[in-house]
């Protein structure tokens, strides 16, 4: 295939580079920038100091957020957009480490739950420290306390729009 410009081409050229420059492309390149950045900042303390990584955290978190909550693997999958089989290698990975394991759910043979040991609600509560520290650093820190305040009141617009199906 040639790649030689064909007459008529500038005017799709210079377009197509007015669209890639738009503040909207900017702008919501630098949310995400941001967003990935701290989500590594956060994954390489995790596994620094905790020896997990931030999935799993999330994983712990869901599991610890109300003990005896009977929590299944598909509603694992769901909560962290996961698929079945990304989720099964997950559990696999923390029952392994001892910090989960699956029990079969009393109401149906055909589901199993899953439930944090002793061991992965200590990890838990290492780890969100160093999480609480890192979001402290880099999220909350270099913002004024209403630019935070501001900044998160968005965040909540934009996302229940989202929801609502209305953003």
């Amino acid at each position: 295939m040639d790649a030689t410009p064909q007459p008529g081409d500038e005017a799709a050229v210079s377009a197509a580079a007015r669209a890639a420059g738009s503040e909207l492309v900017r702008d919501f390149g630098l949310l995400i920038k941001s967003a990935t950045r701290l989500e590594q900042r956060i994954d390489s303390a995790l596994r620094r100091e905790c020896g997990i990584s931030h999935t799993m955290l999330e994983v712990l978190m869901r599991l610890c957020r109300r003990p005896g909550e009977e929590v299944s693997q598909r509603q694992l999958a769901d909560d962290l957009t996961l698929t079945s089989s990304g989720t099964t290698r997950l559990i696999d990975r923390m029952e392994d480490a001892g910090l989960v394991r699956r029990v079969p759910s009393p109401g149906d043979r055909r589901v199993t739950l899953v439930e944090a040991t002793a061991e992965g609600r200590a990890v838990f509560l290492r780890a969100a420290a160093v999480h609480a520290h890192v979001v402290e650093e880099h999220f909350v820190r270099p913002l004024s306390a209403d630019d935070y305040t501001r900044l998160i009141s968005a965040l909540g617009e934009i996302d229940k729009g989202l929801r609502d199906g209305t953003g």
